[in-house]
C-alpha cells in the first residue's frame, strides 16, 4: 500500500501551495546525499524520489484534485511516473537538484536532463472483452501480451557474450554532445551511441545488438467491478523492457452486449413480461438481476410500458462502489390461443364491462346459415 502524500510530506489536507513548497525544500535538503553516511544513500535517494511524487502530485491543482477525490487509484488510473514529475512546477528547487544530483538535475534520476538518456520501454495497450456479469462481480483474467524483454543471452547490453562494451568515441561516454550556433548552446542526444554512452564491437546474434527479444507472457490481472467501456485500468511495469525500466500496461475494457439486460452508466435496463391476467390483478413477479432473481410487486391495473425501479440493483460505481439502479418495464403479453371455457370467460367479461365483441364468422358459421 502506497503512504498519504499528505503524511508523507507532513501537510495538512487543507495546506496551501506555498506551505507544500516550503515543506518540500525543507525535506529536499534533509535527504540530500552529502548530509548521510554512505551505508544510507541509497535509502535517501528512495525517500527523495518518495517526497518528490508527493510533491509533483500536491502541487499540481488538476492531479491535487484527483488524488483528494479518489486516493492513489486516481492518479495511478490516469498519470504515469513521467506524466506526474512532468506537469510539476519546481521553480526555484532546482538548485536542491542540481546539488542533489551532481549538476545533471532532476531529469537524470526520472528521464529527462543532460545525462545518458533515460530508456524507460514503451508502454502497451490492449484490449480485454468481458462480460456484463464479469463487470458487475469483478473478475480475474490471464491474458497473453506480446512484448519486448531484456535479452538473457547478452543481458541486455546487445553485445556479443564474452565481448567488451567500449565508450563512445563520439560523446565520451556522456550519452550526449553539445551543439553551437552562433550564440546558442544546446545538448542533443548522441547520435552515434544513441544516448547509452557506450558502444557495442560484436553484436549479441540473438537480439542483433537490440539488447531485447520479443516474448509472449502470461499476465493475471484484475479487473474490479464496476468498469465500463470508458475505463482505462493501468498495471505498472507490465509494458515493453528498457534499459532503465520497464513502461506500463493499461488495459481498454469492451463490454460485450447482454442478451438480456441493456447497460447506461450504471443503471440497469429490462423489459420483463407480465400475463395480462397478473397486470389486471395484480400480483408479484420473479425478475432477473446480475445477482440473481427478485420479487417485484405488479399493482393492479399495471399497463403495458409501465417503468419500475429496483434500487440499488444496478452496476457497482467503480470507485465508490455504490450502485445503481434497475428499471423494469412491464411488458404485458396476450395469449395467443384461448381455450373455449377461456374464450367464454373473456366474452362475459366483455359483456359485464359493455364492451362490444366482434366475432368472426368462421366457415362452419357460414354453411350452417345456408341449409338453415
Amino acid at each position: 500500500m502506497k503512504k498519504d502524500y499528505y503524511e508523507i510530506l507532513g501537510v495538512a489536507k487543507d495546506a496551501s501551495v506555498q506551505d507544500i513548497k516550503k515543506k518540500y525544500r525543507s525535506l529536499a535538503l534533509k535527504y540530500h546525499p552529502d548530509r548521510v553516511e554512505e551505508s544510507k544513500k541509497a535509502e535517501s535517494e528512495e525517500k527523495f524520489k518518495e517526497i518528490s511524487e508527493a510533491y509533483g502530485v500536491l502541487s499540481d491543482p488538476k492531479k491535487r484534485k484527483l488524488y483528494d477525490q479518489y486516493g492513489h487509484a486516481g492518479i495511478d488510473q490516469n498519470y504515469s511516473a513521467e506524466d506526474i514529475f512532468r506537469g510539476a512546477d519546481f521553480g526555484d528547487l532546482g538548485d536542491i537538484f542540481s546539488q542533489f544530483f551532481g549538476g545533471g538535475g532532476f531529469g537524470d534520476i526520472f528521464g529527462g536532463g543532460g545525462g545518458r538518456r533515460f530508456d524507460r520501454g514503451a508502454d502497451i495497450q490492449y484490449e480485454v472483452e468481458i462480460t456484463l456479469e464479469e463487470a458487475y462481480h469483478g473478475v480475474k483474467k490471464k491474458i497473453r501480451v506480446p512484448r519486448h524483454e531484456h535479452c538473457t543471452d547478452c543481458k541486455g547490453t546487445g553485445a556479443k557474450d564474452g565481448t567488451s562494451l567500449k565508450t563512445c568515441s563520439a560523446c565520451g561516454g556522456a550519452g550526449h554532445v553539445t551543439v553551437s550556433s552562433g550564440f546558442f548552446r544546446m545538448q542533443q542526444t548522441c547520435h552515434q551511441c544513441r544516448g547509452a554512452g557506450k558502444q557495442i564491437l560484436e553484436t549479441c546474434p540473438t537480439c542483433h545488438g537490440q539488447g531485447r527479444v520479443r516474448v509472449t507472457r502470461n499476465i493475471d490481472v484484475n479487473i474490479p467491478a464496476g468498469v465500463d467501456n470508458s475505463s482505462r485500468l493501468r498495471v505498472q511495469n507490465e509494458g515493453e523492457g528498457g534499459r532503465d525500466g520497464r513502461g506500463d500496461l493499461y488495459l481498454y475494457m469492451h463490454i460485450l452486449p447482454h442478451d438480456v439486460f441493456r447497460r447506461d452508466h450504471n443503471d440497469i435496463y429490462l423489459e420483463q413480461p407480465v400475463s395480462f391476467v397478473k397486470a389486471a390483478l395484480g400480483s408479484e413477479v420473479s425478475v432477473p438481476t446480475l445477482d440473481g432473481n427478485v420479487s417485484m410487486k405488479v399493482p393492479a391495473g399495471t399497463q403495458s410500458g409501465k417503468v419500475f425501479r429496483l434500487k440499488g440493483k444496478g452496476m457497482p460505481d467503480l470507485r465508490t462502489g455504490h450502485c445503481g439502479d434497475m428499471y423494469v418495464k412491464a411488458m404485458i403479453q396476450v395469449p395467443k390461443k384461448l381455450s373455449a371455457e377461456q374464450r367464454k370467460l373473456l366474452e362475459d367479461f366483455a359483456r359485464l364491462s359493455g364492451e362490444s365483441i366482434d366475432k368472426t364468422e368462421t366457415i362452419k358459421d357460414k354453411i350452417k346459415k345456408v341449409f338453415k
